[in-house]
């Protein structure tokens, strides 16, 4: 009997896109199902309590409970290190190994694993968030060396709404920011109903386009030795990247 490849997913409680999406993914490839677990996450802001959501603690045990399933990676499929710094996210996954035993990976850092792999040190950055947050998110790429020097975001705060973006609006932002002829272009939040549409914006483009859920997806993947190469209908990332 062939092996089956869990992947175990830390899910903000108000998103309604990378269940779906995630499990769409992983559907074509044999033997591999993505499981779930939610902590409270309902708003995305600096203010205090929104930064509170992301405390440890409470990460932390929706993490073990994916370990009762016996998953062969646990990932945040989330872009909070985005604004809190890419250094919460690398300490996160050391404290879900060292509470579970199982290796551990982020939307973020496998997001920033791939723009430095394909040298995109000048991309540009499609967000549903507030400006403040965003500037955030710019100022910490800039810290390691990044630049992102074409930015759109949609200025909104509730978690749950980032998923009724409308995916022409999506479409609109990565036409814009392709404009300014980036080596990447990322779709910042894994809330947003966009890496259905990259397959399709890729080629209008010729642009990469790395979305969150995938990139996590994919970084998950490779974890888990599983091959990326066949699976289509979702970008170049997991035709091109081993």
């Amino acid at each position: 009997m062939s092996k089956r490849t869990r992947l175990g997913m830390l899910t903000p409680s108000s998103n309604t896109a990378l269940e779906p999406i995630t499990s769409a993914m992983v559907a074509a490839l044999p033997n591999v199902s993505a499981h779930f677990a939610r902590f409270t996450v309902t708003e995305i802001s600096l203010r205090d309590q929104a930064l509170g959501q992301f405390d440890t603690s409470k990460i932390i045990a929706a993490a073990k409970l994916l370990a009762d399933a016996r998953v062969d990676v646990i990932a945040w499929n989330g872009t909070s290190a985005g604004w809190l710094g890419f250094e919460n996210d690398e300490a996160l996954c050391r404290q879900i190994t060292e509470a579970t035993g199982i290796p551990a990976t982020t939307s973020v850092l496998a997001l920033n694993e791939i723009l430095d792999r394909t040298d995109a040190r000048r991309f540009a950055l499609a967000t549903p968030y507030l400006s403040d947050v965003q500037e955030r998110i710019v100022r910490n790429y800039a810290r390691s060396g990044f630049d992102c020097f074409a930015e759109r975001h949609l200025e909104l705060h509730e978690n749950f709404a980032f998923a009724e973006v409308n995916e022409e609006v999506i479409r609109k932002m990565v036409r814009e920011l392709a404009a300014a002829a980036p080596q990447a272009i990322t779709t910042f939040c894994t809330n947003l109903h966009a890496a259905p549409l990259v397959e399709q914006l890729e080629a209008e483009t010729g642009i990469p386009i790395y979305d969150t859920i995938s990139t996590v997806v994919w970084k998950s993947l490779r974890m888990a030795d599983v091959d990326t190469s066949g699976m289509r209908g979702w970008g170049r990332l997991f035709r091109e990247l081993d």
